[in-house]
């Protein structure tokens, strides 16, 4: 028998070009995420607190999301969400100050909910596992690769070139 771990745990840490305060405010505004990180194909916002969003990377496969806001703090530069949906779990950003410029600490638990991406890491789990883990990395490249372009250009700039 083999024992198949669905839950994934992702830590990523981007140093970016700008100050705490900018990088907290666009990754505080979510509604702003197809602006700049290609990958997040879409948000809609349903109330103050949640939205649904739909994220794809390299993987022919739509990741259709709901997330709850639970915490937003700029003092202490945090910002959590609780995810439902294809996926289970929560994800964080912690932005914190490196002096020549901003680190974004992004922390993600999540497990497979769609029956179609439990298949996947469970099939053969470590390939499975391998496709799923080299997706997210696929998309947190590009995502950090995005996020610095945008925060030197502003929101006038090329958009989506990876």
């Amino acid at each position: 028998m083999v024992t198949v771990m669905r839950r994934f745990a992702f830590v990523d840490r981007w140093l970016l070009p700008a100050r705490p305060g900018e990088v907290f405010e666009v990754l505080a505004d979510v509604d702003g995420y197809p602006r700049w990180w290609p990958e997040v194909r879409s948000m809609r916002r349903i109330d103050d607190c949640r939205g649904t969003a739909v994220v794809r990377s390299r993987l022919p496969m739509n990741l259709h999301l709901q997330m709850t806001r639970e915490t937003v703090d700029p003092d202490e530069g945090v910002l959590r969400v609780g995810i439902r949906g294809d996926l289970l779990g929560w994800a964080q950003w912690i932005v914190i100050d490196e002096g020549e410029g901003t680190a974004a600490v992004f922390t993600q638990e999540v497990e497979p909910a769609k029956r179609a991406w439990r298949a996947a890491a469970s099939a053969a789990p470590v390939l499975g596992r391998h496709l799923l883990v080299r997706n997210h990395e696929a998309m947190m490249h590009s995502g950090r690769a995005s996020l610095a372009r945008y925060l030197r250009t502003g929101p006038a700039g090329p958009a989506g070139a990876g």
